[in-house]
C-alpha cells in the first residue's frame, strides 16, 4: 500500500484558491476513481472534485471552511498499484460523469506548490494568554497584527485584564497621531493612505461579520471593475406585453411544449437574439492591448441569464443561442435555471458570455439600471409584468404592461444604437409574430 496525495487542482478556470465547502468522504472510507471527494467553492461556482485514485482515505488535510491555495494537498489516499488516470471534470452537475462522447476536460494543476491557509470560519473563541501576560481573544490578536499593534503595549480595559477590540483600535489611532506629529508624511502619501478598521461599536453578540470570498468576492470585484471602467448609459421603455402573455399561454397548451417550462423570459430571450441581429454592436466588447483599443464584435450570441443563488449572483450563458429554435431555447433556459438553483453550474457555462438578460420582474421590480457583465457591452432587465391601464385605440383598457431597461458601454455603442435595440426588444414583446421574420 502506498499513500497518494491529492492536491487542489485548477479546475480549468485559472483560479488561485478555493474554499472547502463539504467533504463527501472521511478517514477510513473506501473510494474509487471518479467518486466525489469534496465540494469546493471557487470564484465562479460550486464544484465537485472526483477522486483521481482508488483506495482508502488515510487523512483529510483541509477542513470545511478552509480557503486552500491551488496545488496545496487536501487529502491523502492509501492506494494499491499505480496512480489511476486523472478524473473527468463534471460539466453538467453529475459528479464524475464524462460527456456523452467520452471526452471532456480533465483536472489540471497537480503537483504545484501551495499551502493551506488559515481557517476563516467564525467560531466562538476564548481569550488566550500569551507568554508576556497579554489576555486577548484570537480575533483581537489578528486585528492587532493587521493594525501593527504590539499587544504588550496596549492598556487592557476588559474583564480580568482582557484586551478588547476598542483597546486595540484606540491604541492604533493614538500611535498614528503620534507618528504624524513626529514624522509627517508627504502630502501625496497622506492623500493615498486610508486606514480601514472595524467599527469601534461592533457588538459580537448582536452582529455578524461575513467574510467576502468565493462567488460573492468575484461578483463584487467584477461589478466594481465594470462600473468604473465602462461608461454606463441606461435607457428604458414601457411595453404592452399582452400579446406576449397570450403567446406564452398558447405555448404552454401546445403538446410540443408539454414537458418544458415556458415563461415570458423565453420570449424575452428570443426578442434579444432577434434585436442583436439588427444591432450587432450591442453584442460586442471593448478590449485593449499593446496595439491599442479594439472593439470585438461577435457574430454569435452566448446569451447570459443572471441567476440569484444561495451563494451569490452567477451568470451562466447559453452557447450559440442564435442557432436554437423556440423549443430548444426553452429547454436550454429550463436546464440553466435548474442547474443554477441546485448550485451545480459548471465554470465553463459561465465563461465567454456575449450579452446578458436579468429578470428582475421575478422579484416584483418594475425597472432598474443593471451593471454590465464584465467582457460585454450590454445588459437588459425585464421588469414585472402587471395589469395596468393602457390606452388602446383611444380607449383606456387593462393590459399586461412591463418595462424593458438596458445599460450599455458607451465606448462601444452610441445612443441611437442603444435606443434602436431596446425599441426592437419592446416591439417583439408587443408583437411576438415579428419573430417569424
Amino acid at each position: 500500500m502506498s499513500a497518494q496525495t491529492f492536491n487542489l487542482p485548477d479546475v480549468g478556470e485559472g483560479l488561485t484558491e478555493a474554499e472547502i465547502v463539504q467533504w463527501r468522504v472521511a478517514a477510513g472510507d473506501t473510494v474509487a476513481v471518479n467518486d466525489v471527494l469534496v465540494e469546493i467553492e471557487t470564484a465562479k461556482s460550486l464544484v465537485e472534485l472526483p477522486s483521481p485514485f482508488s483506495g482508502t482515505v488515510e487523512e483529510v488535510l483541509a477542513q470545511e471552511g478552509d480557503t486552500v491555495a491551488v496545488g496545496a494537498p487536501i487529502i491523502r489516499i492509501a492506494a494499491e498499484g499505480e496512480t489511476s488516470a486523472p478524473p473527468v471534470v463534471p460539466q453538467d452537475g453529475d459528479a464524475g460523469a464524462p460527456p456523452e462522447d467520452g471526452g471532456g476536460a480533465v483536472l489540471v494543476g497537480y503537483g504545484t506548490g501551495g499551502q493551506v491557509s488559515t481557517r476563516r470560519r467564525r467560531v466562538p473563541e476564548r481569550p488566550v494568554k500569551a507568554s508576556v501576560g497579554v489576555v486577548a481573544k484570537p480575533p483581537i490578536r489578528k486585528l492587532a497584527r493587521d493594525l501593527g499593534v504590539d499587544l504588550s503595549q496596549v492598556t487592557p480595559s476588559g474583564r480580568d485584564g482582557e484586551v478588547t477590540r476598542e483597546d486595540v483600535v484606540n491604541h492604533a489611532s493614538q500611535a498614528s497621531v503620534f507618528r504624524n506629529i513626529t514624522t509627517p508624511e508627504p502630502p501625496e502619501a497622506r492623500e493615498e493612505t486610508i486606514l480601514v478598521a472595524p467599527p469601534t461599536d461592533f457588538d459580537e453578540d448582536r452582529e455578524e461579520l461575513i467574510p467576502v470570498k468565493g462567488v460573492r468576492k468575484a461578483v463584487a470585484s467584477g461589478m466594481v471593475r465594470s462600473a468604473y471602467t465602462a461608461p454606463h448609459v441606461s435607457v428604458w421603455t414601457d411595453v404592452d406585453a399582452t400579446r406576449t402573455m397570450e403567446f406564452v399561454r398558447r405555448l404552454k397548451s401546445s403538446p410540443d411544449f408539454a414537458d418544458i417550462r415556458v415563461s415570458p423570459l423565453l420570449i424575452m430571450a428570443r426578442a434579444v437574439i432577434w434585436a442583436i441581429r439588427r444591432t450587432p454592436m450591442v453584442n460586442a466588447a471593448w478590449q485593449e492591448s499593446d496595439a491599442g483599443a479594439e472593439i470585438r464584435v461577435r457574430n454569435y450570441v452566448n446569451l447570459g441569464i443572471a441567476a440569484a443563488t444561495p451563494r451569490g449572483l452567477i451568470v451562466p450563458n447559453i452557447k450559440d443561442a442564435q442557432d436554437l429554435n423556440m423549443r430548444e431555447l426553452a429547454r436550454a433556459l429550463e436546464k440553466l435555471t435548474l442547474t443554477a438553483r441546485e448550485g451545480k453550474t459548471a465554470p465553463a457555462d459561465q465563461q465567454h458570455g456575449t450579452f446578458t438578460i436579468t429578470n428582475i420582474g421575478v422579484f416584483g421590480m418594475d425597472a432598474g439600471t443593471p451593471i454590465i457583465n464584465p467582457g460585454e457591452a450590454g445588459i437588459v432587465a425585464l421588469g414585472a409584468i402587471r395589469q395596468k391601464p393602457w390606452v388602446v385605440d383611444g380607449e383606456v383598457r387593462p393590459r399586461w404592461v412591463t418595462t424593458v431597461a438596458g445599460s450599455f458601454d458607451h465606448r462601444v455603442i452610441d445612443g441611437d444604437g442603444m435606443s434602436r435595440f431596446i425599441a426592437d426588444v419592446a416591439a417583439v414583446l408587443e408583437e411576438p409574430a415579428l419573430l417569424l421574420d
